[in-house]
């Protein structure tokens, strides 16, 4: 049996993109990938974004806003920054593999009633599901 892939998302926080792209992986994938996420300046996992997620039925009720580094002395096959300043601020991870970017828009930064800051919410969980699906589903393994 194929040892499973290790994947590590970075994001500033580690509270919402980077969070859902770890629940994401792990529920999709988990067969084929391990899922880690970090934050180079770790916060709070994000309420919506765990609400999002357990609407589409993912529990990341366990997950926990972690920093960078905590995983300085592990390697990984992948590491995947979710946010233009978490590239910028970690251009190169020491036990990274491969390094990917695709940056997409900060939860954190939605402003509204609690309909209009979930329907955000909903619309990055969709654009990172879709991101995951075209780069992890079949061409890696």
């Amino acid at each position: 049996m194929n040892q499973k892939k290790k994947i590590l998302f970075l994001c500033t926080h580690n509270s919402a993109r980077s969070q859902m792209a770890e629940g994401l992986l792990r529920a999709l994938y988990g067969d084929r990938f391990e899922a880690f996420s970090a934050g180079t300046m770790a916060t709070e996992v994000n309420p919506y974004v765990a609400r999002a997620m357990a609407e589409i039925g993912i529990d990341i009720s366990a997950q926990w806003s972690k920093g960078l580094t905590e995983y300085l002395n592990d390697s990984f096959d992948y590491i995947v920054t979710v946010c233009d300043g978490a590239k910028e601020a970690c251009p190169f991870f020491p036990g990274g593999g491969v390094m990917l970017h695709q940056s997409f828009t900060n939860p954190s930064g939605f402003r509204g009633s609690d309909d209009q800051i979930m329907n955000g919410v909903r619309l990055v969980l969709s654009e990172i599901k879709g991101w995951i699906v075209m780069t992890f589903g079949e061409r890696v393994s």
